[in-house]
């Protein structure tokens, strides 16, 4: 048996399914023992869309997502998708081919120092520099990588090391304990929503990550207190829940931020820091915090928590919710804000003008999407608009990046939530912009039977980029660009293509697109002029309750 063989097996000790990456000459002996094994090696057409499978298939599951590349510009190439993972706190393991171990001392063609490249954009990443060492390794990173807060790992194997004989057998995988919350820390918490007047919730991604959903619900409505999601949060309360105040985190006031106006008291759940900095909703540092999570709080000068509350994040709800008066009622402003939230989304229901409003074209895509169908948001204006106007009744259903928030990631996100979940509906939303960057994995679509539906918010350009330029300057620079005839491109790689003309065309082809077995393509051109249409309103906004 070799090093990689070894290694292989090590993997399907962990359960892996698939492994996203492109062939290579310093990985020919992982190839080769990949063909022998259980897992399917998915064949990707450049390396940041192998990445970005492999972080989407960790946040979808929970489980590590492995992706694969060679030495020197494949590695460069997978280090955006790794980065992607890493902040978003998605489990990853990232494996590279490498030189040999003699050859590393000196020049060498397509060496870098890959452990230094990506110490960086992972918690933790290693040399195999002796066969003997490959299950403690693999074991290693895949524990890394899926304990809290989970993120990317990288595994650097040499090929004169892939090629050696070795004596081993994988790691028994451990059982991950849970870990509960002290009762003082429990009672500080219960005793600070006891005594707050109007309380609010924040739920972050990690509540989704904790199986918190139905736990979070009930803890919201026995004790009357509303709740506002990140943007990678949503879902974790159903949208159409009095108390669900949705989405928080544009970097404009919104109506929910009458809501942290009027809190005395935030209560943080699986919150992070990364996604939504809590210097915009708590400037001043003088709002009360509770921080429920699995983890301790980050160190931040406007997030200074009079109590953590750090375990198993369901049984602190309900541990906590037991403490606390449950006489409480609602606030009164909550039904007047959920009024307000709910007319602002349905103001442009019936819209008719085109091109199409970014929250006419929302509104209609959930119109059609079930509960548990999947939407991948990829990174620009419309991701601004996705978090504002689409909601979610379960969690997982809206894949943003908002950590990292790396263009490019929604066609290779969608292969892999279609690969984790085929029997749902899967709709890649994306900018111009990004879908140029990995358009390219479409054909990898077609090939690994995927079908799912690519949405183009078509505006010519960097749309958000350009909202900021004129929010701050007044003019645009830089940000204008041509753009293929993207129904032609579909077909150019047989699939289908469909061009939206007017309002009324966009849900009859969206429900078609959604019935191929092919990967579709919908070219919906978008009026931004509603960027700063919205940013003349949130200037003005004002809260009245």
């Amino acid at each position: 048996m070799t090093t990689a063989q070894l290694l292989v097996q090590c993997l399907e000790n962990e359960g892996v399914e698939y492994v996203f990456g492109l062939p290579g000459e310093e990985n020919l002996h992982v190839l080769q023992a990949l063909k022998q094994s259980s897992i399917q090696f998915i064949t990707t057409r450049h390396e940041q869309g192998a990445a970005f499978m492999a972080d989407v298939y960790g946040r979808l599951t929970g489980k590590a997502g492995v992706c694969l590349s060679t030495l020197g510009p494949g590695a460069t190439n997978l280090m955006t998708g790794v980065a992607d993972a890493n902040l978003d706190r998605a489990p990853l393991v990232a494996i590279t081919g490498q030189v040999g171990t003699d050859r590393m001392h000196i020049e060498s063609h397509q060496y870098l120092d890959l452990v230094a490249m990506f110490s960086p954009v992972t918690k933790w990443n290693t040399q195999i520099v002796r066969p003997s060492i490959t299950p403690e390794v693999v074991r290693r990173a895949f524990k890394i990588a899926q304990t809290e807060k989970p993120g990317a790992v990288h595994i650097d194997l040499p090929e004169n090391i892939a090629a050696m004989p070795v004596d081993g057998k994988p790691l028994r995988p451990d059982s991950r304990e849970k870990v509960y919350a002290s009762f003082s820390s429990i009672e500080r918490a219960a005793a600070a929503i006891d005594q707050a007047k109007n309380p609010l919730i924040l739920v972050g991604n990690g509540a989704i990550r904790a199986h918190a959903s139905e736990a979070l619900t009930r803890f919201a409505s026995e004790l009357n207190i509303p709740v506002a999601n990140t943007f990678m949060g949503k879902g974790v309360i159903p949208y159409q829940h009095p108390l669900a105040l949705w989405s928080v985190g544009l970097q404009q006031r919104d109506y929910i931020n009458c809501g942290f106006d009027y809190t005395d008291l935030v209560i943080c759940v699986g919150y992070d820091l990364v996604e939504y900095s809590p210097k915009r909703w708590n400037p001043t540092g003088n709002t009360l915090i509770v921080h429920i999570d699995m983890k301790p709080a980050e160190v931040d000068s406007s997030y200074t928590p009079l109590a953590e509350v750090v375990g198993d994040i369901c049984d602190s709800l309900n541990e906590i919710a037991r403490r606390v008066d449950r006489s409480r009622k609602p606030a009164s402003y909550v039904a007047e804000l959920k009024a307000d939230i709910k007319a602002d989304y349905e103001e442009h229901a019936k819209d008719d003008g085109f091109p199409i409003k970014p929250q006419k074209l929302i509104y209609d895509l959930r119109q059609v999407m079930g509960p548990e169908d999947i939407v991948i948001s990829d990174v620009g204006a419309h991701k601004m608009w996705m978090a504002r106007h689409y909601h979610c009744d379960r969690p997982n259903t809206c894949i943003i990046s908002n950590g990292f928030a790396a263009m490019g990631i929604a066609i290779p996100g969608a292969i892999a939530a279609k690969l984790v979940a085929p029997q749902r509906k899967i709709v890649a939303v994306t900018g111009d912009g990004g879908f140029m960057m990995n358009c390219q994995e479409l054909e990898t679509a077609l090939r690994v039977g995927t079908p799912f539906v690519t949405i183009i918010f078509n505006d010519g350009g960097y749309g958000l980029i350009e909202w900021k330029q004129l929010n701050q300057f007044g003019e645009p620079a830089f940000v204008h660009f041509g753009n293929p005839d993207f129904v032609k491109l579909a077909e150019s790689m047989e699939l289908k293509g469909y061009r939206v003309e007017s309002s009324l065309d966009f849900l009859p082809m969206l429900k078609d697109a959604l019935e191929q077995n092919v990967p579709t393509v919908i070219d919906v051109p978008i009026d931004y002029r509603e960027n700063l249409r919205f940013s003349k309103r949130s200037g003005d906004l004002t809260c009245s309750i």
